[in-house]
């Protein structure tokens, strides 16, 4: 051992971020809401998701993966779906999402 990175060092560390602002697993986690309140989107600390809509509780369920800013989604039945965090929003298909503020 010379002590010098290898290839597959500098490979595993090439994708480390210096950039503080990008989200990571531990920053996604929480409830996200639309604008009107009807879609609801818990990301779990698991890596999975329950996402309501209006009154249907548990609508959607399935897991999601965090690589940056973006999110990759499976459902329970095997739909997939992409979203991204930019400036705090989350931006999931067709879907703008805000994190639900808890009580101050």
């Amino acid at each position: 051992m010379t002590g010098r990175p290898t290839d597959t060092d500098r490979a595993r560390n090439s994708d480390r971020s210096t950039d503080h602002d990008r989200p990571t697993d531990h920053d996604v986690v929480g409830t996200w809401v639309t604008a009107d309140g009807y879609i609801r989107q818990q990301l779990l600390p698991n890596g999975r998701y329950d996402e309501a809509r209006g009154d249907r509780r548990s609508a959607y369920t399935g897991r999601y993966t965090v690589a940056g800013s973006h999110l990759d989604y499976v459902d329970d039945t095997g739909f997939t779906a992409t979203g991204d965090i930019r400036d705090g929003v989350l931006y999931h298909e067709h879907l703008v999402l805000y994190r639900e503020q808890g009580p101050s």
